[in-house]
């Protein structure tokens, strides 16, 4: 089975992620051990709770520098929700704390008008062909816990939803994908983004 780390920075439900990723195959481990992450074919970070809590134990745990190390090596990594939002350079919600500033532009709140957080199901509208959603069903409906969300370069969004109007739901650049939706509470579609995210980094490539 492929490898898998889920990165463990002690917040969170980080378990529900490595199970939904043991559904569609994959050895995944829930681990802080440097040498285990390096040995992975894919690297998961994912995350719940608040932007800035979150990115506090991620640095306090040595692992906003894996992080990096694991992206500049060009490994498969995948950001889901609170850690999607981490891989850009700021929030609205912590100003105060940087984030890894590994994919271009900030997080910012929901648009006025609608409901804080957004706590539904919602139809995904993608963008070109992306490969994560490659085998995911048609019409295809994610789970979504936030209350912000990404705003970053159009060219590397390749899913929203609308909420209020169009809301980033998932962005790939190079190895890097990333789910504002939860995957693991989201049904066949996350599971088939997870199936694909595995595969690929089987292949050692997304």
């Amino acid at each position: 089975m492929t490898l898998i780390a889920v990165l463990d920075y002690g917040i969170g439900n980080l378990r529900s992620a490595q199970k939904a990723l043991e559904h569609v195959g994959a050895d995944a481990r829930l681990t802080a051990d440097p040498g285990l992450i390096r040995d992975a074919a894919g690297v998961v970070l994912p995350g719940v709770g608040a932007f800035g809590r979150c990115m506090q134990a991620l640095r306090a745990s040595g692992l906003d520098a894996m992080a990096h190390e694991v992206v500049d090596t060009g490994r498969p990594f995948l950001g889901i929700c609170i850690g999607m939002q981490l891989l850009f350079e700021a929030s609205e919600e912590s100003p105060e704390e940087p984030g890894l500033g590994i994919l271009p532009g900030s997080v910012r709140l929901l648009p006025e008008g609608v409901k804080r957080p957004q706590m539904q199901w919602n139809l995904l509208e993608r963008r070109g062909d992306p490969a994560l959603l490659a085998g995911a069903p048609d019409p295809a409906w994610a789970y979504f816990v936030h209350s912000y969300a990404a705003d970053t370069d159009d060219a590397i969004v390749t899913s929203t939803c609308d909420y209020g109007g169009p809301v980033v739901a998932s962005v790939a650049r190079g190895n890097v994908w990333a789910t504002q939706f939860h995957p693991e509470k989201s049904g066949r579609t996350g599971l088939a983004a997870l199936a694909a995210f595995v595969a690929a980094a089987e292949e050692g490539r997304l």
